[in-house]
């Protein structure tokens, strides 16, 4: 380990008796650390240097806090050098709590305590005032449709080789930004962005919420897709009607008066074709870019998800068809 980390610990903890131990790190090119001392543990999570004024992670962290949202402790930094030192949440995730129950009902109430995180990010860290790096960008018809071609990119002609002819492709092209632009004309709120089961950690009896730090304006659909067809776990019908009345519940001091269930869900499952074949677009690239082989077994289940989506809107079978071509849902992604 590098001289100026150790200075920096040394400096923070007032030791020089801590020990270093390396965690797996996320699909970022951040990285991170367990540091001991004395029965006492932090994270170290280091990445590249920042301003503090307007870090996101720092400047998410704290409006979130304001807002009672549950996010780990800063102990101490040095911006410099790119480091932050944080509250040691410890190893349970909402993910292995989900696996380790012994049938999805047990999680029911850990899936609860995340959704009331995500009521106080949409409703109360919106309307709490300050000046956090959320409320400078948000999803738009651009951002949406990035992201959408992301998975185009990496999956259909990167990963499947499927080659699009022009004319095809144009029709494509169509189809992702009537997608977008439909999915901008709704109301937005501070979205977590990334709020799955891998960035929700229980710690004693309350749910800490992680990797917050590209938290922007954005439909609140986008973080209910995230967590009921989040590809780390297989959340069946009954228990995602569940929580979704719960959300819904929770919000309805929130919600407009001419909120409309049936609008709503059609939202819902048209966010569902675009962040879920994003998050396709993601686990493609990570094999593309760096052989990382990790994610994808996640593909299939995911690229399921899109179809299964895309059925409720008959305009866009064109979409559905290329996905069938392209034999993304027959593909054997473990084998690449």
């Amino acid at each position: 380990m590098e001289d100026f980390i150790h200075s920096f610990l040394n400096r923070s903890l007032k030791s020089d008796e801590f020990k270093i131990f390396s965690l797996a790190g996320d699909a970022s090119t951040r990285r991170y650390y367990r540091i001991v001392l004395a029965h006492q543990s932090w994270v170290l999570m280091r990445w590249d240097p920042f301003n503090p004024e307007n870090y996101p992670f720092l400047s998410v962290l704290k409006h979130f806090a304001k807002a009672g949202v549950h996010v780990p402790e800063v102990m101490a930094m040095a911006p410099q050098d790119g480091l932050v030192l944080l509250e040691d949440l410890g190893d349970l995730t909402l993910e292995r709590k989900f696996w380790e129950s012994q049938s999805q009902e047990i999680s029911l109430d850990f899936y609860k305590m995340a959704i009331d995180e995500i009521v106080k990010i949409h409703h109360k860290a919106t309307e709490t005032p300050g000046n956090c790096t959320a409320f400078d960008i948000k999803f738009d018809t651009e951002k949406f449709l990035w992201e959408m071609n992301y998975g185009n990119d990496n999956l259909i002609e990167g990963v499947l080789k499927f080659k699009l002819t022009p004319a095809s492709s144009k029709d494509l092209q169509k189809i992702f930004i009537d997608i977008c632009a439909k999915l901008d004309k709704e109301p937005k709120k501070i979205a977590h962005r990334d709020f799955h089961s891998r960035n929700l950690m229980i710690k004693l009896d309350e749910m800490m919420v992680i990797d917050f730090q590209d938290a922007r304006l954005g439909p609140i659909q986008y973080d209910l897709v995230s967590l009921f067809k989040d590809s780390y776990v297989n959340l069946n019908d009954e228990m995602t009607q569940n929580l979704m009345s719960y959300y819904l519940d929770s919000s309805k001091d929130f919600l407009p008066d001419n909120f409309s269930r049936e609008h709503f869900d059609e939202i819902y499952e048209l966010q569902s074709v675009q962040r879920c074949f994003k998050a396709c677009g993601s686990f493609a690239s990570f094999f593309n870019l760096r052989n990382d082989r990790r994610y994808l077994k996640y593909l299939s289940g995911t690229l399921k998800r899109v179809l299964k989506s895309l059925t409720e809107f008959p305009e866009y079978k064109f979409f559905a068809d290329i996905l069938i071509d392209s034999g993304a849902l027959e593909r054997k992604y473990e084998t690449l």
